[in-house]
Parts: C-alpha cells; structure tokens; sequence
C-alpha cells in the first residue's frame, strides 16, 4: 500500500515531463509536414528526381525521388546549339543535367543516403548552402538552373523544416557527377 501512495504522489512531478515530451513529438512532426510542403512547394522534384514517360509527358520517377542526376547516365562534354540557333541552354531527357554558359549542373542527391546524398551534411550546412549559394556551405558555387537565391528568402526555419524532411525520405545511394566546366571557345585569328 505504501509503495502506490508514492506513485501517486510523485505522478504530478512527472506530468510535466511527460507533456513536454508529447509536445517535442508534435512539434517535429510539424516541422517535417511543414518541410514536405515547402519541398513539393518549391519544387524540388522538377530537377532532383529524374522523369520517365508518363501519360502526359515527362512524369517524376518517384522510385528514384529527389536522388539527383542518375549515376547511370553519363554526361561527358556540355551542349553545344547549333550556330546561330536561338537555344542556349540544354537538359537531358530526365531533367537532372542542364547545359548553359555555366558548363553543365547535375541535380544533387538530396536524400539522407550517408556518402552520396546529404548523410553527412549538417542543419548548419544545409541552411547555409542556401542562403550563400556555395555547395556545402564553403566550397565551389552552387550552379543555374538551382534558384538558391530564392530559397535563400525563406526563414531559416522554414530552411531548418526542409532538411528535417529531407532526413525523413529514404535514402537512396546515387553519385552525382561533379560539374562540368563550359567549353572555352577560342576565336581563330586569320
């Protein structure tokens, strides 16, 4: 008897910690639905998941989502238009690689695959990245046609709420090739 009069007693003292703990739950699962919103929002899977032939055209491959340039498809050299033709930006069939002055971008794998997408990333990094436009937060330039610099208008909240996400996806291993440099014309002299 005298052992449930201190669970009783003590039961109050707990409530609070047992509250705190159901809200933390409710607020992350807030941030992560908040954080898939922004990412169907923005569209994240117009470049970061590859496309197959749909019904109506090109349609996101759902399998591979927001894994990135496939691996599979090797791009070598960037477009070169035709001369004097109006088109100067070019994409694959899949929407993952784009072709422009730039040279040639490849969609980077955003899922939290540990050594091909974002597994070793921090929220620092992340949140970072797009508000500075520099992959990984310091190193080269993030590339056309990525817009970080809209996404840089986003509180770092709603930042913080895409990564939490990102983290809840599954992880599909995916390298991404690094970018390619633009072709460097060199006008000939007569």
């Amino acid at each position: 008897m005298r052992f449930r009069h201190h669970r009783i007693a003590l039961a109050p003292a707990f409530l609070p910690i047992a509250l705190a703990i159901t809200g933390c739950g409710q607020s992350a699962s807030r941030q992560v639905e908040r954080g898939r919103v922004l990412v169907i929002a923005a569209g994240c899977n117009d470049c970061h998941t590859t496309k197959k032939p749909g019904p109506k055209g090109p349609e996101p491959d759902m399998s591979k989502m927001l894994s990135g340039h496939p691996e599979e498809i090797k791009i070598t050299a960037p477009y070169q238009p035709a001369a004097g033709s109006p088109w100067t930006v070019g994409t694959t069939d899949g929407l993952t690689a784009w072709s422009g002055a730039w040279g040639v971008s490849f969609a980077a794998n955003l899922t939290p695959d540990q050594n091909t997408g974002l597994g070793i990333w921090t929220e620092g990094m992340f949140v970072k990245a797009l508000k500075t436009g520099k992959h990984m937060a310091t190193s080269r330039d993030i590339l056309p046609p990525m817009p970080w610099n809209w996404y840089a208008q986003l509180s770092e909240d709603d930042l913080k709420a895409i990564f939490v996400y990102l983290r809840t996806i599954p992880a599909i291993t995916n390298h991404v090739p690094d970018p390619l440099p633009p072709v460097v014309v060199v006008a000939s002299t007569p």
